[in-house]
């Protein structure tokens, strides 16, 4: 039995392929997410929902059947599907005398620090009146181009359960979890109830995409369950067909295919970690050894900027060889820290003016994202 005694928040994601029928969207399947979901709030879980599906709603009530390959059409399919999957999960909701909460989202607002603060605060309002957030991309407005986008569902699933602090990620699909093969044509195939770390060779077991709807397979399950991990969050994959898989999951049955989380970072930390840079500071290998000697940056350290990036965003760290080893939030913006580059500290002043920080970044500012 897995231990989830300490579980209270929990992420639920629904697939494209689990929610969808050859017409639009599968009621019945909506139906029993949802039962799970007012059981769950009526064992005292507080449970966000991630759920995919409108793109593929808008497309099939738009009669177009072929994978949704421009922007412009997946944004028109996203537009006319949003209200078909809110009002299927609304109606469900108010059987149990539940309401929910329609919350669209971008790359950018989480990676935005005051956006973000606004968006957690926001759900955590909504969850403490017993209200179930129902997230998905805003895909009528997030474009590729500007690197707005999430990628999949499941990657986005996973940087919510990291950055609002969940403790269980659920990723429900329709398969039950995790093969060393393929068991459609793989007898020998084995189903992996326990995965404590994930590996290359983990990694190697996941396949594609599989519709042509869906945006996600096995792969961003994986990728997701490691930005889960690193947010202190465990990760269950496991079959949505599953008759009451979500109770038992939190029950402790060895259902589906668990990713352990690692120790919780700080919610700062989670942040920086999981904001997409806008772009690079390139140091020298005397400051990269005193940056993973938990010290500070100091200009004399700088050898060049890659990117432009304001004060206050988050700038990947990088060392001569090209290597990127770290994320931080500089006091400087890319403009500043470029003239700053091989001053010493008793510069900033002559170089800036008055009033500086006198350090690039402190250790506090930083995130590791490999080891020395």
């Amino acid at each position: 039995m897995r231990d989830f005694q300490s579980v209270r928040r929990i992420v639920i994601k629904a697939g494209t392929n689990l929610l969808s029928s050859e017409s639009g969207i599968d009621s019945e399947r909506v139906r029993m997410i949802v039962d799970q979901i007012a059981m769950l709030r009526d064992m005292g879980y507080q449970v966000m929902l991630v759920s995919s599906g409108a793109v593929g709603l808008g497309a099939k009530a738009l009669g177009h059947t072929n994978p949704v390959v421009f922007i412009t059409m997946k944004q028109a399919c996203a537009a006319i599907g949003q209200p078909l999957l809110m009002s299927a999960y609304r109606e469900e909701f108010q059987r149990h005398g539940m309401l929910c909460a329609q919350v669209l989202i971008t790359r950018s607002i989480l990676n935005n620090r005051k956006s973000y603060n606004n968006l957690r605060s926001s759900v955590s309002t909504l969850l403490a009146m017993g209200v179930v957030p129902i997230f998905n991309e805003n895909d009528v407005v997030s474009t590729a181009e500007l690197k707005d986008v999430f990628g999949d569902n499941d990657r986005m699933s996973a940087l919510v359960a990291s950055k609002i602090d969940a403790d269980l990620l659920v990723l429900l699909t329709d398969i039950d979890g995790l093969y060393t093969g393929n068991p459609k044509k793989d007898s020998g195939a084995v189903l992996l109830h326990d995965i404590p770390e994930i590996t290359p060779e983990i990694m190697s077991y996941a396949k594609g995409a599989g519709s042509a709807f869906a945006t996600g397979g096995m792969r961003t399950k994986l990728l997701a369950a490691l930005i889960a991990q690193k947010g202190g969050c465990g990760t269950v994959i496991a079959s949505g067909y599953e008759k009451d898989v979500l109770i038992r999951i939190v029950r402790g049955e060895e259902v589906g295919s668990y990713i352990h989380p690692e120790a919780r970072l700080s919610q700062r930390e989670r942040w920086i970690l999981n904001t997409t840079p806008r772009g690079a500071i390139i140091v020298d290998e005397g400051a990269k050894k005193a940056l993973f000697a938990h010290k500070s940056l100091l200009p004399s350290g700088v050898r060049g900027i890659d990117g432009i990036f304001g004060k206050g965003e988050v700038a990947s760290i990088m060392d001569e060889a090209g290597c990127i080893f770290a994320k931080a939030v500089p006091y400087f913006d890319s403009t500043e820290i470029e003239k700053l580059q091989g001053h010493k500290s008793s510069d900033i002043e002559a170089v800036l003016g008055k009033g500086r920080k006198d350090v690039i970044f402190r250790p506090e500012d930083l995130v590791f994202t490999e080891s020395v």
